[in-house]
């Protein structure tokens, strides 16, 4: 479909001349003669781009262009001129304007610019495409008394600048959490930032968090801004915080107290602007009774908190969620959206889900992808969800079941309550079992529990 592109001129010379280079391009042309003509043919029909002269009897290309960006902000407008200042240029970009070029028209000019107004249009609908299906993924799904407590709550926190410290298992769903309260929040245009503190090496996390200077430490080639200088006028979320130093903790204290912070090798504050939210899979608490987690950094967080309530606790949201993962999947994978049996509904709803959400939604993404019919029965669930191997209580007696798949079951529940006490880090897990790091991932991939890289999804 041809683009089309709309001269606002009171000189007809103008407007034919321009719309002639412009259709030889293969573009769509309609032109007006005034300001008010000009409004009125893009009320009907918004084009894809405006040529607007400035200098028009009636309303000027001025006041043209301040009601175009009123009421349609994301078209792109090219101010033209005869005898344009500086300063009129620089007014007109601050109003909205795309570019400002001089007449008479240089039509290389005027090719490049309409190329790049274009492109830029065009990358700003997909930004906002691509937002809107993120935003059908970034929703709390549940029906339980547990999750509208949650909603109210985060609703109420959205709405203030205090930290913010979220509680929950593994897998419950703190980032989706963290994400909810940015984007209902007033910070929501900016930037949401996120710190995986388990997974940056202690020796890099300061310069990870606040940036460095150029020569600040050998490979320091150049100044490196940090996620706190990213998340400016937005939200830094800290991810699985209690893995931090005592060092680095000690270092977060003063950028909470101060909203101040200093790169890596220099010796200037800076002021840091920003809302920081952690999440904790331990109870910090009982980390600073311990001695493992600084007190004063713990009460400054805990000036608000929320508990994410693990998936075993909230059975009735399990079919809720599993129906809203096949929707976002079918959608995702370009195929007719797929049911769920009866049967595997009951399955999935029976299960203990030591993974909580995380682990469903990686389930519910394979069944998605490796049924080939339109409907997901039992034969399509993996092995430990079968015949109620998901809940004890309802596990087949002895004898029904095939020695191997009893011992695959007793293995996969023994890997995943090693998992949980060592706070899903493999590292420690592969300690705890006295087995190698490399063999213990084997065994997890083969049993397919789900370890993400970082703390949710």
């Amino acid at each position: 479909m041809k683009e089309t592109i709309l001269i606002i001129d009171d000189e007809a010379n103008i407007r034919f001349s321009l719309a002639g280079i412009l259709e030889d391009e293969g573009f769509d042309t309609v032109g007006a003669a005034s300001g008010e003509e000009g409004l009125e043919m893009v009320r009907k029909e918004p084009p894809d781009l405006v040529f607007l002269d400035i200098w028009m009897p009636g309303i000027d290309g001025m006041d043209t262009l301040k009601r175009l960006k009123e009421s349609y902000p994301y078209l792109p407008v090219v101010m033209m001129s005869g005898h344009g200042t500086i300063e009129t240029a620089v007014k007109a970009t601050k109003m909205g304007a795309y570019d400002f070029i001089e007449k008479p028209l240089s039509l290389e000019k005027i090719l490049v610019t309409v190329a790049n107004a274009l492109a830029m249009s065009r990358l700003r609908e997909e930004n906002r495409a691509l937002k809107c299906l993120a935003a059908k993924d970034h929703v709390l799904v549940g029906d339980s008394h547990a999750m509208k407590s949650l909603w109210r709550e985060l609703l109420l926190i959205a709405a203030s600048d205090a930290p913010v410290l979220i509680n929950g298992e593994s897998g419950a769903g703190k980032e989706l959490t963290a994400r909810l309260i940015h984007m209902n929040s007033p910070r929501r245009v900016n930037p949401f930032v996120v710190v995986n503190c388990a997974g940056v090496p202690d020796e890099l996390m300061e310069s990870e968090l606040f940036g460095h200077e150029k020569g600040a430490f050998p490979g320091a080639t150049a100044r490196k801004k940090g996620k706190v200088d990213l998340a400016g006028g937005g939200t830094l979320l800290l991810e699985r915080i209690e893995t931090l130093s005592l060092r680095s903790q000690a270092k977060l204290i003063r950028l909470l107290r101060e909203q101040s912070f200093e790169r890596v090798g220099g010796g200037r504050r800076l002021e840091a602007d920003l809302r920081v939210v952690a999440t904790a899979s331990r109870s910090l608490e009982i980390e600073s009774r311990e001695g493992r987690f600084l007190d004063d950094l713990y009460s400054a967080l805990n000036v608000v908190s929320l508990a994410v309530p693990p998936l075993r606790e909230r059975p009735e949201d399990v079919g809720l969620l599993a129906e809203h993962f096949v929707s976002l999947y079918s959608s995702q994978e370009g195929k007719e959206r797929k049911q769920l049996s009866p049967e595997v509904t009951a399955r999935l709803q029976g299960y203990q889900w030591h993974g909580n959400v995380r682990e469903l939604k990686n389930i519910v993404e394979r069944l998605v992808i490796m049924t080939p019919g339109g409907v997901i029965g039992v034969e399509q669930l993996p092995l430990f969800l079968r015949e109620g191997a998901g809940d004890p209580k309802e596990a087949p007696p002895l004898g029904t079941i095939p020695l191997r798949e009893a011992r695959e079951r007793f293995q996969r529940e023994y890997l995943i309550r090693a998992l949980e006490e060592c706070g899903w880090d493999v590292s420690r897990a592969a300690v705890l079992l006295e087995v190698e790091r490399s063999v213990l991932f084997r065994r997890i991939k083969g049993y397919g529990i789900e370890v993400a890289s970082q703390e949710d999804q």
